[in-house]
């Protein structure tokens, strides 16, 4: 379990002795492609940390119609419903695998013992918490304000792989872009 090691010391600054003991409260979980990890309306039970593969973060518009991808995770990301794993609400989001996926998962009750471990664990999961919320409004900044030009392409220098790896529909939706909006670009960038 080498590589959750790494992250979590990387990610929270969690010293070698404290280390193991956490990493110990993850398991191992493989997801089958087109498999879910968590389905809206359920309580996310876990938070998971991807090794490999990719994930998609989904959900039915208004009407119940098109499906909106929020995000798409993939290796060296953790993956949850944060709303419903922090305030047992049903979730609203779909998590789907859209490739066979390696997962480490702690428990919403051995994540909740994590304090017992680390002593100053209320200020890392502060950070934690704060990153993502960063995260986020670094992403709605780009949405509200670049052109799709600029989302793809800044989406390309991020994580290029993506484009091998996902089905365009699914970047296009998460990008708020048509399909074949984004399917000129890349002819474009492509030229």
């Amino acid at each position: 379990m080498k590589e959750i090691e790494q992250y979590i010391q990387s990610y929270f600054g969690i010293g070698n002795k404290d280390l193991s003991s956490i990493a110990d409260m993850f398991v191992q979980k493989i997801i089958r492609r087109n498999d879910f990890l968590l389905r809206t309306g359920q309580h996310a039970q876990s938070l998971s940390f991807v090794k490999t593969g990719y994930l998609r973060i989904f959900a039915l518009d208004a009407k119940g119609e098109k499906e909106i991808t929020q995000w798409i995770t993939n290796e060296g990301m953790f993956v949850t419903d944060l709303s419903s794993l922090i305030f047992h609400t049903p979730s609203r989001w779909n998590i789907q695998a859209l490739s066979d996926c390696e997962c480490f998962s702690i428990s919403k009750e051995k994540y909740n013992q994590i304090g017992d471990y680390i002593d100053n664990w209320a200020q890392l999961e502060k950070l934690f918490i704060t990153k993502c919320f960063v995260a986020m409004e670094d992403r709605i900044f780009r949405q509200l304000s670049m052109t799709a030009e600029q989302k793809v392409k800044q989406l390309f220098e991020m994580n290029s792989k993506i484009f091998n790896q996902v089905p365009l529909q699914y970047i296009a939706s998460m990008l708020g872009i048509t399909p074949e909006t984004l399917s000129r670009i890349r002819r474009k960038m492509i030229s």
